[in-house]
């Protein structure tokens, strides 16, 4: 297991825990799978996995409650599972930090794609690609948007001299945005360029994650350009 990306997958369905389960497996993946919330967490804090799969509607300790929990105490990628595209859960899962979200039912191949598309982005190659990709001497450089610094070569953000807590992908989001102060960037091109969705995906994912990071480095730093997407005020 030391070797392989430990995935904690918590799902009250015995079919498709099990079924999924092996497919993971199957593509290299060591999973702990469990029935329920509370004992999902109870996995997480004694195994410390490498992502998170949640299903929203588990007992106990709903799936929302149980990204919530596992965020305050880390910054391990989350994924949230959904049987309803358009269900309110999707959006509270990730306004409680979640990362991205699968809608059920999957299929088992776009799962593990989506699965490595998030743990190339919270890979330490990923920060480094990212920083080079800043360009002009942006890699190992300090960016200053009025009381916002941020740290290209440490992944560090201050606001006012005090330090920012960014989840990973909070932080490849706020890269693109000042590795392009003033330039409008549509959510079309976030979902690729943070999220790797080259195929496209739902933008409420970039909307949410503006919003989390808009809470945290102020309101009025990035600005919303209607019809189009947003930009970093320079």
């Amino acid at each position: 297991m030391a070797d392989q990306t430990h995935v904690l997958f918590v799902e009250d369905d015995d079919v498709i825990r099990e079924a999924t389960q092996l497919a993971l497996e199957r593509d290299g993946f060591a999973v702990t799978a469990m029935p329920d919330g509370l004992s999902g967490l109870e996995a997480f804090r004694a195994n410390r996995p490498d992502i998170a799969l949640l299903d929203v509607m588990v007992p106990g300790l709903d799936g929302v409650s149980l990204c919530r929990r596992i965020r305050d105490e880390s910054t391990v990628p989350v994924i949230m599972l959904s049987a309803r595209a358009d269900s309110i859960d999707v959006v509270l899962g990730l306004e409680a930090g979640a990362d991205d979200y699968v809608t059920k039912p999957f299929d088992g191949a776009v799962l593990v794609a989506r699965i490595r598309a998030v743990l190339r982005r919270f890979g330490h190659a990923g920060r480094a690609d990212r920083a080079e990709e800043a360009g002009d001497g942006a890699a190992g450089s300090l960016l200053a948007f009025g009381d916002l610094e941020v740290d290209t070569e440490g992944m560090e953000v201050r606001r006012a001299g005090q330090p920012v807590a960014l989840t990973p992908t909070e932080m490849r989001l706020l890269l693109e945005f000042s590795s392009a102060p003033g330039t409008v960037l549509s959510r079309d091109k976030l979902l690729e360029r943070v999220w790797d969705y080259g195929w496209g995906g739902d933008t409420r994912v970039v909307d949410v994650h503006v919003q989390r990071l808009r809470q945290k480095i102020g309101q009025d730093r990035i600005e919303t350009v209607r019809g189009f997407g947003y930009k970093l005020k320079a």
